[in-house]
């Protein structure tokens, strides 16, 4: 393993690092494009191939990829040490701002407040529909390198059928077609007519209180999320909406515009889940088991990703899981649609369908201009 100890110090890795936490509004291809500027064009810490390698790596790992991009560059420019450090700075000065802002929202806020949440809150399920669409065509492109457009589209299809009805089982089903591409890659032909029969696995309960339920949602979003970023919105809403209760589904759509306008990873979302669940103290304690994998990825793993993304079982789970994934992305879009309770607020849908579909606007402008459509209607005498 190459020595990374004197490529930067630790203050300049905090530094850094922390400066994208703080503007890396947009999620991911922001954050990408802020690292490859810092890590290649500006301090050349890294060359260009070794930055594609890394993103390539990272997407091949569950959970939130520009955040374990940017543990892995860190861990590149000042080793160990520097993974802890910039990760952390990475993901705090986010995590601030979203727990401050649940605080607000969450709680019992002046009118304005609550018309800017349902206004944002509005436009989500377009943005979901976004993410989905600008991830489908690499993918097709991709899928018949090792596997085939019509299992692809299979997998995608089950995504999107999972994340808009049984939102519980979703990780199962991610991981079910990851499972079915390894067999289908690895069995002949003649053979593929028998369909493999997959295990059924149990899923338990919430079991000791809310702690140990959120501890779980947590794990699920950090650990078990192919593809990062909306995926895991179907993952959160089942738990935190419909089966525990911790919020409305007003709510959560109010927790997801917030994951989307506020710096750093999307999967900040989840603190504010924690926030409904059990307060400050919960919210911590979501987003630190959240982040944990991402961390434990790159600390255990990170000198071995050239093997990991030459590994091809490994290349045949994500064949599979990947378009799932995408599916659920798309599907997410269903519950979020159906939550809005009020006429105005499936006209500012539409309105950010064409914002985000048609005119390509970005997240941040998009939410930011439904939270003030709704700030405007409600003041005007619209229901809230």
């Amino acid at each position: 393993m190459r020595d990374t100890r004197f490529r930067a110090d630790l203050t300049t890795v905090l530094l850094r690092w922390g400066r994208i936490g703080c503007v890396g509004f947009g999620g991911p291809p922001a954050h990408i494009a802020l690292l490859r500027r810092l890590c290649v064009e500006d301090r050349r810490w890294l060359d260009p191939r070794e930055f594609e390698d890394a993103v390539a790596a990272c997407n091949l790992l569950p959970g939130p990829s520009s955040t374990q991009l940017a543990i892995f560059c860190a861990w590149r420019v000042r080793g160990r040490a520097g993974a802890l450090v910039g990760g952390a700075a990475f993901i705090l000065p986010g995590l601030i701002v979203i727990l401050a802002l649940a605080a607000l929202f969450l709680g019992d806020p002046p009118i304005w407040v609550k018309a800017a949440g349902a206004g944002a809150g509005a436009a989500v399920a377009a943005v979901a529909l976004q993410a989905g669409t600008g991830l489908m065509p690499p993918g097709w492109h991709r899928a018949p390198q090792h596997s085939s457009r019509t299992r692809w589209t299979l997998y995608l299809l089950t995504g999107a059928l999972a994340a808009a009805t049984v939102g519980p089982w979703l990780v199962l089903l991610l991981v079910a077609c990851g499972l079915a591409e390894v067999l289908a890659q690895r069995v002949p032909t003649a053979a593929r007519r028998t369909k493999p029969t997959l295990p059924v696995l149990a899923a338990g309960g919430a079991g000791g209180g809310a702690l140990l339920a959120l501890t779980w949602t947590a794990i699920k979003v950090g650990a078990l999320s192919y593809g990062g970023g909306f995926v895991i919105i179907p993952l959160m809403r089942a738990d935190a909406v419909d089966q525990h209760h911790w919020m409305t589904g007003a709510q959560f759509l109010n927790a997801v515009a917030l994951g989307q306008i506020t710096p750093g990873p999307v999967v900040h979302t989840v603190a504010v889940v924690g926030y409904a669940a059990a307060g400050l103290g919960g919210g911590l304690w979501a987003a630190a088991v959240a982040f944990s994998p991402s961390f434990a990825f790159i600390l255990l793993g990170a000198d071995r990703f050239d093997r990991l993304r030459g590994n091809r079982h490994v290349r045949a789970f994500l064949d599979g899981a990947g378009p799932a994934a995408i599916g659920a992305i798309l599907g997410s879009a269903v519950p979020l649609a159906l939550a809005l309770d009020q006429a105005w607020q499936y006209a500012v849908l539409a309105v950010a369908t064409g914002l985000t579909l048609g005119l390509r606007r970005g997240p941040v402008l998009t939410l930011s201009a439904a939270a003030a459509a709704g700030i405007v209607i409600v003041l005007a005498g619209g229901p809230i």
